[in-house]
């Protein structure tokens, strides 16, 4: 896997698992950024989740309405770690 994709993966990952944590889908996730006054339809927010492609604006602002857990460097390692275990 390229670093790149192992970036992107771990991106998606991360929103994903905030998402289940707190059993919320795209549908609802669309609406709380709505309420923030960011306008991203669900099909286009399940799109840019699961490519892990999104710009870092709309990643804080995915969190912030999530209201994620803290993100440090040690959750990273864990997801990057994961991939490359599942990649071998």
């Amino acid at each position: 896997m390229s670093a790149k994709n192992a970036w992107r993966q771990t991106v998606a990952r991360l929103v994903k698992s905030e998402m289940s944590v707190r059993g919320v889908k795209y549908q609802a996730l669309s609406q709380r950024l709505a309420d923030i006054g960011v306008e991203q339809s669900a099909d286009n927010l399940r799109n840019k989740v699961n490519k892990g492609i999104m710009g870092a604006d709309l990643l804080v602002q995915i969190l912030y309405v999530l209201k994620a857990r803290a993100v440090d460097a040690a959750l990273i390692e864990e997801i990057l770690t994961d991939l490359d275990d599942t990649n071998r």
